[in-house]
């Protein structure tokens, strides 16, 4: 049996994930080795690691990273923490082949304990753009540690070439997160505000803000400038919580003081993907800077205000309305984003992440791919 080690640090990259996951346990000549890490283990990100055993997954290796704080220095500390984390759990159970995904430093930390390992690293989401943060150096740093590349557009494939990497190695699979579309059901508006405990009468804004790590100096204003431009809509506001990174407290103790304030707010962290999906499909517009707004909003016909630097650089479908932190341009984009009349133009609207077969894809190759020394060794291909 061929063992596929798969690293997940996050709800975020474990929603994406699933459709591999199935894929790779229902394979009768496939082993799954799950190593999880970073934000799943952690009780202020909501111990998300208990989904993943309710899922029925089993774990092969926990990896703390100690995600202690959110200032530079803990940062770099927890890449460091996550380097000899992940080099003890490949040390006690080595996979055939290493998957990992997008742009994270837990991420990075993981495959970069694989390069003494001579592990051959597969690499999901590489080629994109996020021009704010720090993602894009360590997306880029990933490509270049990775042996194969599963990207989700024919763009993302033509930049993972210009950086070198040969063409054999770059599959364009569409996005693994759309896959999901295929077998999970949407709740219906009273299912969901029952489980979730919310009211989604009239239907609200769905606000997800993480730190621009570029900037995370200026995150508390740019979150002032948000919440009050979401107060002046009026409309009701369901908030998902920051990702671990630089400035993510700030933001994370901002809204949960907007939300004690605002009988219409409230908090929805650790959703789900059956929840979150649920919620795209019913909310009036998504707000924010998230790279679902990007990547899973079209194929919802969701409006999307994206705010600021952070998703600079990713291909956007017509439903993406892009404004500054300034809470009028964030207000202007909000009112255009919730008329009839954007609502109407997106009707025919085609999501250009792909059709939902990225895991049959990505699955065929992991299962197929020779892993011999023509894997390993990489040659630069000049342009």
């Amino acid at each position: 049996m061929r063992t596929i080690g798969v690293v997940t640090v996050g709800r975020s990259d474990y929603g994406i994930y699933r459709p591999i996951l199935k894929r790779i346990v229902s394979d009768t000549s496939l082993r799954l080795r799950l190593f999880v890490g970073g934000m799943h283990l952690s009780p202020q990100f909501g111990l998300t690691v208990r989904a993943i055993e309710s899922d029925g997954y089993k774990i092969c290796q926990r990896i703390d990273m100690h995600l202690s704080s959110d200032t530079p220095e803990a940062i770099a500390k927890s890449m460091g923490w996550g380097l000899m984390g992940f080099a003890q759990a490949y040390r006690r159970s080595c996979p055939d082949i290493l998957v990992v995904l997008g742009d994270r430093f837990e991420m990075h930390a993981a495959a970069l304990a694989a390069l003494p390992f001579n592990i051959p690293v597969a690499h999901i989401h590489g080629g994109e753009l996020t021009q704010g943060a720090i993602d894009d150096a360590l997306r880029h740093s990933l490509t270049k540690l990775s042996h194969l590349h599963f990207v989700s557009t024919k763009e993302y494939a033509r930049r993972v070439a210009q950086l070198g990497e040969e063409k054999w190695r770059i599959t364009v699979s569409g996005a693994p997160s759309l896959d999901n579309l295929k077998f999970i059901t949407l709740l219906a508006k009273p299912a969901l505000e029952k489980k979730q405990k919310i009211m989604l009468t009239p239907p609200p804004l769905l606000v997800t803000f993480h730190p621009v790590t570029l900037e995370y100096t200026k995150a508390a204003w740019q979150t002032g400038e948000i919440l009050t431009a979401i107060k002046s809509i009026g409309l009701p506001v369901i908030f998902t919580l920051p990702n671990a990174d630089t400035g993510g407290r700030v933001i994370r103790t901002m809204i949960e003081e907007y939300v004690r304030k605002n009988d219409s707010a409230s908090i929805c962290d650790n959703l789900g993907i059956q929840n979150y999906f649920s919620l795209m499909n019913l909310a009036a517009a998504m707000i924010g800077n998230s790279s679902s707004g990007i990547i899973e909003a079209p194929s919802f016909k969701l409006p999307v205000v994206n705010i600021g630097t952070r998703q600079e650089g990713r291909i956007r479908a017509k439903n993406v309305i892009d404004v500054g932190y300034h809470r009028d341009e964030i207000l202007a984009g909000i009112r255009r984003a919730i008329s009839d009349k954007f609502r109407r133009g997106l009707r025919a609207l085609v999501n250009p992440y792909g059709n939902g077969r990225a895991a049959e894809r990505i699955v065929r190759l992991l299962t197929n791919v020779e892993l011999n020394d023509r894997l390993i060794r990489k040659a630069f291909q000049d342009r």
